[in-house]
């Protein structure tokens, strides 16, 4: 079920959940939630004798799947936390901007991971601009 597409009511939030293989990409407002995947299609090139290009090609699908979205809290694993945080702030600096958050999980199904989301921008919300909780 799409959300909707209103301009009054953008989507402000999502959260990522990758390994290198495939992401979880879940956007949410305060009563809906839309999750997307997005899959690697593992193949090496003749010039990196790796998947590099493959990698490349994933982690932009998945930038691609967060446009629009205000403020993102990526999860996975520690090693594709760091690839795709070096990704997007090397190829994508525009959305790593709206990168917000990072943290490790191990496997958390959507409702989790949504849950974990929503905890994690509500304390974001509650901070100021020093890092000073708000009272």
């Amino acid at each position: 079920m799409p959300m909707p597409t209103d301009a009054a009511k953008p989507v402000l939030h999502a959260v990522v959940r990758t390994d290198h293989q495939q992401a979880q990409v879940p956007r949410f407002d305060e009563t809906q939630v839309q999750t997307q995947t997005v899959h690697r299609h593992a193949y090496t090139t003749a010039q990196h004798k790796s998947g590099v290009r493959s990698e490349h090609e994933f982690f932009g699908a998945v930038c691609d799947a967060l446009d629009g979205i205000a403020q993102v809290l990526v999860t996975g694993t520690h090693t594709a936390l760091t690839d795709f945080r070096h990704y997007a702030d090397k190829h994508r600096p525009q959305l790593a901007t709206h990168l917000v958050g990072y943290e490790a999980v191990d496997h958390p199904t959507d409702p989790q991971l949504v849950a974990l989301a929503r905890a994690f921008f509500q304390r974001q919300d509650r901070l100021d601009g020093d890092g000073m909780l708000r009272v």
